[in-house]
Order: structure tokens, then sequence, then C-alpha cells
């Protein structure tokens, strides 16, 4: 979607400012920089589902990324040639994206607001993001915006634990966070503290954490027929990397730094024996949900 293509919105109209988000959503603003170098990207096939189930290219497209963070979806839909807005509430993400993204429109924003006129979209996304809305608002705002025959695509990049060393690694971060949860609130603070979005509703009480969860806990909206694919990909980075990656989850990013500096360097000795190069293969599977209006 071309800048002219969307509503020129300045940041004092009331239709501008973001409705209020949990604030650990907005948590991520003080490692936006950490968040769009570490976090891991989308692989091609990923949007080739995409295309596939909505449909349509995504060259073309008017598409609107919501929460879009860093850009890191914005990017590979804009590097398709989808015609993109970026739409994201938080400030230090916004102004990563802005400084990677120079131009690529930018929407301050957030999906149970949606600052777009009636069906104006071919394509909405959500990418890791879903889950920081209230479905209750953000479900009708989507269908609000979609044109007809527009679609609707959720994903979400989950370590995929049945890799040995990843079904460990997420023994020990259930085993910290529960420990965490329990020395700050009791243990009734447990799913909280795993959970990587704060709930939107009160049914929302399945733990997602640092690795993801299945699609099944995701509050996909009633209203709309999805498909869901999996999509299988594999990264190599840098140890140093992967722990960053880690770090920049929200389940961290609101805790004190000596703990998740603790964790992070025990982390690392745990690791160091399975990737004796200083290189980690993150495995993954991308959940992706695709319903056409």
């Amino acid at each position: 979607m071309a800048a002219t293509d969307t509503p020129n919105i300045p940041d004092s109209s009331p239709s501008a400012r973001p409705s209020p988000v949990p604030p650990r959503a907005l948590s991520f603003d003080r490692a936006a920089a950490q968040y769009g170098t570490a976090r891991p990207g989308y692989p091609d096939a990923l949007l080739d589902a995409v295309e596939e189930l909505a449909g349509r290219p995504l060259r073309g497209s008017r598409t609107l990324d919501i929460g879009a963070g860093t850009g890191i979806s914005t990017r590979r839909l804009h590097d398709r040639g989808a015609r993109v807005v970026a739409v994201e509430p938080g400030p230090g993400m916004a102004a990563e994206l802005r400084r990677t993204l120079p131009d690529v429109p930018l929407v301050r924003g957030d999906g149970n607001r949606l600052p777009f006129a009636a069906a104006s979209a071919d394509l909405i996304t959500y990418a890791q993001s879903w889950h920081w809305t209230d479905p209750t608002r953000s479900a009708p705002e989507a269908l609000r915006v979609l044109r007809p025959g527009g679609a609707l695509a959720l994903w979400w990049n989950v370590a995929d634990d049945t890799v040995p060393w990843i079904a460990e690694q997420d023994a020990r971060l259930r085993r910290f966070f529960g420990a965490e949860a329990r020395t700050k609130a009791g243990p009734e603070a447990h799913t909280e503290a795993r959970t990587e979005a704060a709930p939107a509703t009160p049914k929302r009480t399945e733990a997602t954490g640092a690795h993801g969860s299945p699609v099944h806990g995701r509050d996909l909206p009633p209203e709309l027929t999805f498909v869901h694919r999996r999509v299988p990909w594999t990264r190599c980075v840098p140890l140093a990397t992967h722990l960053a990656n880690l770090g920049s989850h929200s389940a961290f990013l609101i805790l004190g730094d000596e703990p998740v500096r603790r964790f992070l360097s025990e982390e690392r000795e745990h690791l160091a024996p399975h990737f004796p190069d200083g290189t980690v293969e993150e495995t993954y599977v991308v959940d992706l949900n695709v319903a056409v209006r």
C-alpha cells in the first residue's frame, strides 16, 4: 500500500493514538535494537504459504502489518512487493522500524482500533502479535478493514521442542520462570511469568513464553474459518545472538537485570557442549493461520 493509500493521521488526533495495550506489551521498547537484530525472521516458504492460502500474490496487495515491532515481517512483505503499512503502538519499536525501513509507511496504532477505512485492505497480517490484542475487539476491526475476499494471516515462530536441546532448554525456562513467579507473587503467578502475552481475556491462561506455544492457545476469531499450516525451518546464529533472542522476550524484559544475566550466563554454559563451534542451529515451526473474509 502506498503512503497515499492510507489516512494521513497526525499523532494528536484521537483516532491515531493507540488504544490501551497491556503494559507488558510495551516492555519491548527498552530492547528494540536487541529485538530487531536477534529475533528470527521468516522463511520464504512462509510467504509462499500466505499467498497460497490467501488466494492472491503479495505483490501489489494492500497490506497492513499489525504489531509490526521493529519491522521483521514488514521487511519480508515489502520485499515480496506488498504495498505494506506498518502499524505499531510502541514508540521504541516504531523508532527502530523507522530507522531500518525509512521508506515504509508507519502508523502508530494497534489491532484493537485500526485507524483505517472500511474495506481498505487486501491483507492484514499479525506476526507474533495477535496474542497482544483483545480478540473481542481486534477480530471485528479486522473484518471491518478487510475488503470482501481479503485475508487475515496470523503466525508465530515456535521453537521445535522435538529437538532434544530445545526441549531441555524449555524445561530450564519453565523452572526459572516458575521460581521467579513464586518469588515475586506466589505460585499462582507461574502462568503469567511464562506467558509472552499478558491475558487480554480471563480465559487466556495457556503459557507461551520464549519458546512459543501451539496454535490452539491463540484465541483465533470464531467469526472466520481458518486454514492452518505448519512451516518448519532453521537458522544458524552465533551463541550470543541466540541468548540475545531469548533475552528479548517480554518474560525476561519485565524482570530485573540480575536474574536475567544469571540465567543467560548459565544457559551459555548449558549450550556450549552442544555447539562447540559457537554456532547454534535454532529449529522452528511457524504456526500459520489464514482466513479469507
